[in-house]
């Protein structure tokens, strides 16, 4: 045994199959000073009795990459450490009952070809051929990835160790960290059962016990455990060796080969909260009581599928918990509320097929102190502190372990611990018909209808059943005027005698501007990517608003916290529940304003880009002359204790102008059409503002902002290799099929890039979507107006190629004439 560390320069929490990847990785790339510490055995957590399924396809690009990394690694683990994985690429089929869920397989069929996964589609005749053992009676298609397959947990995982201790890594098990430490905001090193290490990082990969370990020094790791069951049946004759894995998720089941035996899991949609009460010490390879009943119904569904199980004795009935976050996505990366803490956990039962990818990126995000792509997706950072109370965890992962295996709607509300954020207008706009989504615990109204029985999530891939209402809201957006409760994005007020300063290096835009002047800016990286996406407005001298997506909240805070250096007098605040804001939108808007105000709104008196305090009713507002949806309007700041007052005033006022209200659905189509960027979605931290047509939101004149030497050798070099192009599908009948994301753009016939967003244009009346293409060197190597003229265009959804024209100026009101009215 290795004399016990009181000191390294990176030291794990948790010996699971995630730990032991990072340790592996870390020392990989040359970092060999890693303590690693686990409370009991290694895998002896969730990893052990894990199912050992090695998928690759994800819903992004990044994920899917990562998971086709680990997929690469798993192959060549064992030549390399000696240790056995009992890993086979034996392939995985997805079986559709369903037209919708075949269709939810023929885009991600199409998805995973755009990111260079071999995938085809299958009959039911074709599914009978590969997999013989079941009725393919009621089917009507599947998909095949030859290339995914199965490992063994237990194995893989000490693979993973023992290649981390062939280069250095010391691994310690029956040693249970207590407690991280804590000093000036960072993150020092952790207080074990047998003393203290110091560390330059800590890394927290604790699974189940990982959210208390953080909560005890202030840290929001959201995540609960659930029961998760499986079978295992005795050895069958007629069971062939290497099947593909099987995933039916309309009878929410999973089956696996193994040893001529067929292990039988579930994803059931009520699922069984575990672990409320806490964690016991002693837990080590422990298993859940047995629950029959409840997989009862899987079970059914497996017989009549499998007539073979009919006969088959059961060799095991697990039951063992799982992590699950409250929105199905693990939790990585360094914490916003401790520096040098990492922290990778909360996997959803997708622990093992993530692992490989998942080590390699935080091994990277370690030494470089900043992300190695694109993980917005799992960043801890997305999560609000509200999601870690242990009430809503527990109530959500009732819903959560299901909707793995739910049919994945494209705007799919969750049902779960809902109502939880509220704007002060929430009981008004339910009057007028709302019906609500969620967004970061937010109630946010996505459409409103007129009656009762209309009030409903009618989900489809083609037309939903909220189509037409949001059409005219989008009409009534164009025509008329139109009230959005934008209660929700998030506000951060920086104050103090260095505030511009401060502003002026992390904005690539200019911000030292005249009081009330309102600037669209981009936060970059070092590496010239785009952080977040905001505005910026001047109140004072002192003073200024920072508004930015309400999904966004925490992340873009505690990027702006850590970049106001410790010796400036500057200050920031997330002012987002006291500032209350509504957005007054339409050609009628100014008329309803000015009515309600008596204030003079005209262009010289109130210029686009500006915002001015105004009287309303009894209160002062301010109000911006803004807008994300592409027509005139304005965006109303109101202190929370006039909110009420504000809207029955406008609603009263508004009668008379034909006022209408309208949701996220529409404000999403509208701000599509108009070109308008989404942080997460079109822009990320891999884009830059070059390649996504922001550049005239930089001050190219500015001499020191975030990013600026990276940006400025990219303008320098020309027009960028790859750029975003707003796109529109020829077809103009109403059967034009709907982008979401991720479709394949193909020109002249061969894939250049994939959608990032879409939604069908009520004002257009087509279906749209943005995208980002590559030229590639052949073709000169730039993403040029005369390149993008001289190619004809299709976008691939659900299998199927649909002509369409791409352009980089918005499809809707070009030269904003409209929005400057």
């Amino acid at each position: 045994m290795a004399e016990f560390p009181q000191q390294a320069e990176v030291v794990i929490i948790g010996g699971g199959i995630a730990g032991c990847s990072i340790a592996y990785h870390l020392t990989k790339i040359g970092i060999t000073d890693v303590v690693l510490c686990e409370r009991k055995q290694l895998t002896c957590g969730t990893t052990w009795h894990a199912a050992g399924l090695v998928g690759q396809l994800r819903a992004t690009r990044n994920m899917t990459e990562l998971a086709k990394y680990t997929s690469e690694l798993f192959a060549g683990l064992e030549a390399e450490t000696g240790q056995a994985t009992g890993f086979k690429q034996n392939g995985s089929i997805g079986v559709a009952k369903t037209q919708a869920r075949f269709e939810e397989f023929k885009r991600g069929a199409s998805m995973g070809k755009s990111f260079g996964l071999e995938v085809n589609l299958l009959t039911a005749e074709e599914i009978s051929s590969l997999y013989p053992l079941i009725d393919t009676s009621d089917v009507v298609g599947g998909v095949f990835l030859p290339k995914d397959g199965q490992t063994n947990p237990i194995d893989t995982t000490q693979a993973f160790a023992k290649g981390a201790r062939m280069r250095g890594a010391k691994i310690f098990e029956q040693t249970k960290v207590e407690r991280i430490l804590v000093e000036g905001g960072r993150a020092v090193g952790v207080l074990t059962d047998k003393g203290e290490i110091r560390a330059k990082t800590v890394v927290l990969t604790g699974g189940m016990w990982s959210r208390d370990l953080g909560a005890a020094i202030g840290v929001n790791l959201p995540l609960h455990a659930a029961e998760h069951f499986y079978i295992v049946t005795e050895p069958m004759s007629e069971v062939p060796a290497n099947l593909p894995v099987l995933r039916i998720p309309d009878e929410y089941a999973y089956y696996k080969e193994d040893a001529g035996k067929i292990l039988l899991g579930a994803f059931e949609p009520n699922a069984k909260p575990w672990g409320m009460g806490g964690i016991p010490d002693s837990f080590e390879f422990d298993t859940l009581p047995e629950d029959i009943e409840h997989f009862e119904p899987v079970l059914e569904f497996a017989m009549e599928r499998m007539p073979i199980l009919q006969k088959a004795g059961i060799q095991l009935f697990f039951n063992g918990p799982e992590s699950f976050t409250p929105d199905d996505r693990y939790l990585l990366g360094e914490t916003p509320e401790v520096k040098d803490l990492f922290v990778a956990c909360g996997f959803n039962s997708i622990g093992i097929q993530s692992s490989g990818g998942v080590g390699r990126v935080l091994a990277d995000w370690i030494r470089d102190r900043h992300p190695p792509m694109d993980l917005a997706d799992v960043d801890v950072r997305r999560m609000a502190a509200f999601q870690n109370n242990k009430t809503y965890l527990r109530d959500r992962t009732t819903e959560t372990l299901g909707l793995l295996y739910a049919m994945h709607w494209p705007n799919y509300q969750v049902t779960t611990s809902r109502g939880i954020r509220k704007t002060p207008f929430h009981d008004r706009l339910e009057k007028a018909g709302a019906v609500w989504g969620e967004t970061a615990g937010w109630e946010r109204p996505m459409f409103f209808a007129s009656k009762a029985e209309d009030r409903v999530f009618d989900y489809s891939y083609g037309r939903p059943g909220w189509f037409d209402a949001v059409g005219a809201e989008c009409r009534a957006t164009r025509d008329g005027v139109v009230l959005y409760d934008q209660s929700s994005f998030a506000k951060f007020r920086v104050e103090g005698r260095d505030a511009c300063a401060v502003l002026n290096r992390i904005c690539a835009n200019q911000v030292d501007v005249p009081i009330g002047k309102m600037v669209y800016t981009q936060w970059l990286n070092e590496r010239g990517g785009i952080e977040a996406d905001l505005t910026v407005t001047r109140l004072s001298e002192t003073a200024y608003l920072v508004v930015t997506a309400g999904g966004a909240q925490v992340r873009d805070f505690a990027w702006l916290q850590r970049h106001i250096p410790e010796d400036a007098r500057c200050v920031a605040m997330d002012i987002t529940s006291g500032l209350p804001m509504l957005g007054l939108m339409g050609p009628g808007s100014r008329a309803l304003l000015q009515a309600a105000t008596g204030a003079d709104l005209s262009n010289d008196a109130f210029p686009f880009g500006t915002m001015q305090q105004l009287e309303l009713g009894y209160a002062k507002v301010q109000a911006g002359r803004i807008t994300y949806v592409g027509e005139l309007g304005w965006e109303i700041y109101i202190p929370a204790e006039f909110a009420l007052h504000v809207y029955d005033h406008l609603t009263q006022i508004g009668a008379d102008h034909g006022l209408t209200h309208a949701g996220y659905f529409a404000l999403n189509a509208c701000r599509t059409e108009k070109g308008f960027r989404h942080w997460g979605h079109d822009i990320a931290e891999e884009d830059s503002p070059l390649q996504a047509g922001l550049g005239f939101a930089v001050d190219w004149d500015k001499p020191d902002f975030i990013g600026r030497d990276v940006l400025l050798r990219q303008k320098q070099a020309g027009i960028p290799a790859r750029r975003l192009v707003q796109l529109v599908l020829d077809q103009d009948d109403i059967d034009a099929p709907m982008m979401f994301h991720e479709e394949p753009i193909l020109r002249n016939g061969r894939i250049v890039g994939s959608t990032t967003s879409g939604a069908w244009g009520h004002r257009l009346n087509k279906s749209i979507a943005m995208g980002y293409i590559t030229c590639p060197d052949e073709d000169g190597g730039h993403v040029t107006k005369d390149w993008i003229a001289a190619g004809t265009y299709e976008v691939e959804i659900a299998w199927k190629r649909y002509k369409a024209t791409a352009q980089l100026g918005a499809l809707y009101d070009p030269r904003a004439e409209r929005v400057k009215a």
